[in-house]
């Protein structure tokens, strides 16, 4: 990933890219059904770029603290940046984003699979849970960066169980979030634990939490 960072400014030729897109469009359908009734075009690697396994999505969202948030609103309240399908698709979006430590107020960037819509009822995420860290003030830009670039690189190592992961901007904490499909899996959150403190190479007393879904909701 380091390496691609800046190996492709963006600028490649626009129509070998749609060419692509269409080359790829009618396998991508064929296998996800779409997020919504209105056609998108498939995002799909360009020419001599490295794939990632998955297509993943930036959101962002940020509301007024003390006002209660219900399901609908924060929906409302969610913004898609973008979707992306290589790694150099990837540091096109993220070279332009402000990083989590200079965000400011209620603040969150959610990097979820394609599809998958950062939210407990989401049919991937209704089953599932997320490890939690809340982090001291100034840490969140490396963490988030260690924590996304791990997901995309599959180092994690369980199969289809990761959704996607949140940094959580808050006046006295920074907080991330890892989501997976299964809560009741021990085996597969356990992995993800400690491969969560490798890549963000926690202190050992550091306090890990981890929360379903379901008591999110309740």
């Amino acid at each position: 990933f380091i390496r691609l960072k800046d190996d492709d400014s963006g600028d490649h030729d626009q129509n070998e890219e749609n060419n692509t897109q269409k080359d790829g469009e009618k396998e991508k359908n064929d296998r996800e059904k779409p997020q919504t009734t209105t056609k998108r075009k498939a995002v799909v690697p360009g020419p001599a770029e490295h794939p990632l396994q998955y297509n993943y999505t930036f959101w962002y969202s940020r509301r007024t603290p003390g006002r209660p948030t219900s399901s609908q609103s924060y929906e409302q309240n969610i913004k898609q940046i973008g979707t992306f399908a290589s790694v150099e698709q990837f540091w096109r979006f993220y070279s332009h984003m402000v990083r989590p430590g200079d965000l400011t107020g209620h603040s969150d960037f959610h990097l979820f699979k394609e599809g998958i819509k950062p939210m407990w009822e989401d049919d991937a995420n209704k089953n599932g849970g997320k490890w939690i860290i809340r982090l001291r003030k100034g840490l969140a830009s490396r963490c988030w960066e260690n924590l996304i670039l791990a997901m995309l690189g599959e180092q994690f190592m369980v199969g289809e169980e990761i959704c996607g992961a949140v940094v959580s901007v808050r006046f006295q904490e920074d907080i991330i979030s890892i989501w997976n499909k299964t809560a009741s899996d021990q085996a597969t959150t356990a992995r993800i634990r400690d491969t969560l403190r490798r890549v963000l190479n926690l202190p050992p007393n550091t306090i890990m939490e981890y929360k379903t879904h379901t008591d999110s909701i309740k």
